[in-house]
């Protein structure tokens, strides 16, 4: 193999991977990328950790085609020092690759491309398309809801549902202490969009930075079998689902919520980490207190003290005490990035309803805490 590359465009390329290459040692080859330049110009990078492959397209001058293995970080780590001129990789007869950049010069030990897993191959019969704004805004507004308890397999994940006949798509995921929900209307070329399925955390975070680069207006998404491939120009992801069967959400969400108040979303957001600091570590507890015209908040730890807060609130209802996981409040109002956003609330023991005043499509439910 030997090829140049812009300097630029190779940074780019194997940024995008770093968060997939494997740090374990189970499988060292998991740590490395796999390059490979084609007679046609192109210099494919590509990782995987088994569960999660990418692969990027690069246009490249190729001198000689072939393909190599080398250490994805140690590789990007010298690239990003590089100076802004173009980068000749070339391989060694033993499987060392040769770093060239004006006067710059390294050799890194490699490994033989059969030796690297094969990437996933799904083909699925259709590809639905999304705008890229709009799913990195649900992924935003629902991920931080999953599980992270490995026990619970089939909440590790966001949960991929087509409703009102496939005219809209909504995203769920909880923990069992909270949920959030955002959906949007897709319109018919979303039609190749599977629905049921079972997003993993750690692929929707690289779906979710595939969909804010610079340059990304539609992505292709679609489903085959237990896998998920999605599709930006000439990057393409491939996702192992989350085998298991998603919970029964709707029985969750509130029913009714006598008290509803609407509260400006950063002072709420500020107020209740400011109280927090003085919470019991493990349980974070807040108190929320609301009264004709104000929503106080406030925590109480022994070994510390007390703190207190109050907004102005148009309320002139009855009063009503409930206790909540002060992160559980601060993650929802930080996901929403909203002006506004409305409490729903019927009792000490009831979930609470937090919605985004100016998106009725988004919201989340928060289990109380006794206090």
């Amino acid at each position: 193999m030997q090829a140049s590359i812009p300097r630029a465009e190779l940074v780019r390329g194997l940024g995008r991977i770093q968060s997939i290459v494997e740090k374990r040692n189970s499988m060292p080859i998991l740590a490395n990328a796999l390059l490979t330049a084609s007679k046609g110009g192109k210099l494919e990078i590509a990782a995987t950790d088994l569960d999660i492959g990418i692969r990027s397209l690069h246009t490249a001058d190729v001198a000689k085609p072939g393909a190599l293995t080398v250490s994805a970080r140690k590789l990007f780590e010298i690239v990003r020092e590089l100076p802004e001129e173009a980068v000749h990789l070339k391989a060694t007869s033993n499987s060392y690759l040769e770093v060239k950049c004006a006067r710059s010069r390294f050799t890194l030990a490699g490994t033989a491309a059969d030796e690297f897993p094969t990437l996933p191959a799904i083909n699925p019969g259709s590809m639905g398309r999304l705008q890229a704004a709009v799913l990195s805004s649900m992924i935003e507004r629902t991920m931080y809801a999953a599980s992270t308890d490995e026990t619970r397999y089939n909440l590790n994940g966001v949960y991929f549902e087509l409703i009102d006949d496939g005219a809209r798509l909504r995203l769920v995921a909880t923990d069992g202490h909270r949920l959030a929900i955002a959906e949007r209307a897709v319109g018919a070329e979303a039609g190749g969009l599977a629905s049921g399925v079972i997003l993993p955390r750690k692929a929707l975070a690289e779906l979710k930075k595939l969909v804010d680069e610079d340059d990304a207006d539609e992505i292709e998404l679609g489903f085959e079998g237990n896998s998920a491939l999605a599709r930006k120009g000439d990057v393409t992801l491939v996702m192992r689902l989350v085998e298991g069967e998603f919970p029964n959400y709707r029985q969750v969400l509130p029913k009714g919520n006598r008290h509803r108040v609407a509260v400006e979303s950063d002072a709420l957001l500020q107020a209740v980490r400011r109280a927090s600091l003085v919470s019991i570590e493990r349980s974070k507890a807040i108190r929320l207190e609301l009264a004709p015209g104000v929503l106080r908040i406030s925590s109480t730890n022994p070994d510390l003290g007390e703190a207190h807060e109050e907004l102005d609130v148009d309320y002139q209802g009855d009063g009503l005490t409930i206790g909540f996981n002060a992160r559980y409040v601060m993650e929802c109002l930080n996901a929403f990035k909203a002006k506004e956003v409305e409490l729903g609330l019927e009792d000490e023991l009831a979930p609470a309803l937090v919605r985004p005043i100016e998106d009725g499509d988004s919201l989340a439910v928060v289990m109380p805490m006794r206090l």
